[in-house]
């Protein structure tokens, strides 16, 4: 399976509207995935869960989580990370940092909007959440659909095929 260059994750993770959808543990050790708007600035992946939401509190017992952040269309590019969240800010001290939330909000809605909603919302108490990228307990992976003139055999990692089958490197 064909896998993002480095430079093309960072061009991905740029992009607008992609989600992050990240993945803690509640507290009985069943799985939450929960969709996040998310910006990457300096080398970290920013996301702010609100106060009284449940990965916030499954974060702050837990700071492990896993992420994956896909496209819907071809060649439907995919990154995931597994790492540790560091607080940046505690819910509450968002004037500190409400900048970058009016930063992520305007990745996913117009200019105009996204203001509307910062403003509209901003007593609303969340944390500023950080994955450092580059980080040594960080494991990013990615990959990608073949595209024309690839081999279509390399859809898959070669592990997951079983010996002597079609496609089989």
């Amino acid at each position: 399976m064909p896998k993002l260059t480095d430079d093309e994750t960072n061009e991905f993770l740029h992009e607008r509207g992609h989600l992050a959808r990240i993945g803690t543990v509640d507290d009985d050790g069943f799985p939450r995935v929960l969709p996040l708007w998310f910006v990457v600035e300096d080398g970290a992946l920013l996301f702010t869960p609100r106060a009284p939401a449940v990965i916030w509190r499954n974060l702050q017992r837990d700071p492990k989580v896993g992420i994956s952040i896909d496209e819907e269309a071809a060649p439907w590019r995919k990154v995931t990370l597994q790492g540790t969240v560091e607080v940046r800010h505690q819910p509450g001290d968002d004037d500190a940092w409400r900048d970058i939330y009016r930063r992520i909000a305007k990745r996913y809605v117009a200019d105009a909007s996204a203001d509307a909603y910062v403003d509209g919302t901003d007593d609303q108490p969340r944390a500023l959440c950080a994955v450092r990228l580059d980080a040594p307990t960080t494991r990013i992976s990615s990959w990608r659909m073949p595209v024309s003139g690839e081999d279509p055999s390399g859809i898959w990692a070669t592990r997951y095929y079983l010996p002597g089958t079609k496609w089989r490197p």
